[in-house]
């Protein structure tokens, strides 16, 4: 059992999955301090100012319903699904460019281009 868990834990895959996640999860961080410091403040300040708040999670309605947080969580995932979007996009591009230089076929060997020789000699 413990070699059978060794090889699950130890292929490609699996490890490729985490390092997902942990970039993952630093891409998050990333995505909520550039909506924290950067977009909240220049193009929701006007906003922020007229209902007297800092922060967009701060928006609330009848005190407790903080349909602030909502929104900026709507916020970072349009933020990050675009950036994914962008980075498939050039992954494809890439792949694409790949596949389509063609490929030279390899030359024939040597003995093959002789043999080919003495049967064209043969035929005449």
């Amino acid at each position: 059992m413990w070699k059978e868990f060794k090889a699950f834990a130890m292929r490609g895959n699996v490890i490729d999955l985490a390092v997902g996640v942990i970039i993952g999860a630093s891409f998050g961080k990333i995505v909520s301090s550039l909506i924290d410091h950067v977009i909240t403040p220049l193009m929701l300040k006007p906003a922020l100012d007229a209902a007297n708040l800092n922060k967009l999670e701060d928006l609330t309605v009848l005190g407790s319903v903080k349909y602030g947080s909502f929104i900026a969580s709507v916020i970072n995932f349009i933020i990050i699904a675009f950036v994914l979007f962008l980075i498939v996009k050039a992954a494809n591009t890439a792949k694409e460019k790949e596949e389509a230089k063609p490929v030279a076929p390899a030359p024939p060997a040597p003995d093959i281009v002789l043999l080919t020789e003495i049967r064209d000699l043969l035929k005449k």
